[in-house]
């Protein structure tokens, strides 16, 4: 059973860090490109980051350039993305992805989310 368990959120104030997690289970954890996605209130979902099976930044949104980081470890099977300098558009549920082209096949598979909020 595919498991994508996201932590590190909740209430961040602007000009602040924050930093989640993605831990997962039940996949060839290398073999799989990993990205963050993000969901405000009447927004639709975006994506925030994009990380290569190797660890190279392949995504990342206008929005969060300079402020967010993603990065990853395969033998931990961990995604991470550290928010810095936050602002109150940062507001939204994040969800991890881990997405495969197998070529005959995909395999998309979405976390539950976590709640980011930024407010002073």
């Amino acid at each position: 059973q595919v498991q994508l368990v996201e932590s590190g959120g909740g209430l961040g104030q602007p000009g602040g860090s924050l930093r989640l997690s993605c831990a997962a289970t039940g996949i060839t954890f290398k073999f799989y490109t990993m990205a963050w996605y993000r969901s405000a209130p009447g927004k639709e979902r975006e994506l925030v980051a994009r990380v290569s099976k190797e660890g190279h930044t392949l995504d990342l949104s206008d929005s969060v350039k300079g402020r967010f980081t993603i990065s990853r470890d395969n033998q931990k099977n961990t995604v991470n993305l550290h928010m810095t300098n936050l602002r109150p558009d940062d507001t939204a549920v994040y969800y991890c992805n881990a997405y495969q082209n197998a070529g005959w096949t995909e395999y998309n598979y979405w976390g539950q989310g976590t709640q980011v909020t930024v407010s002073s």
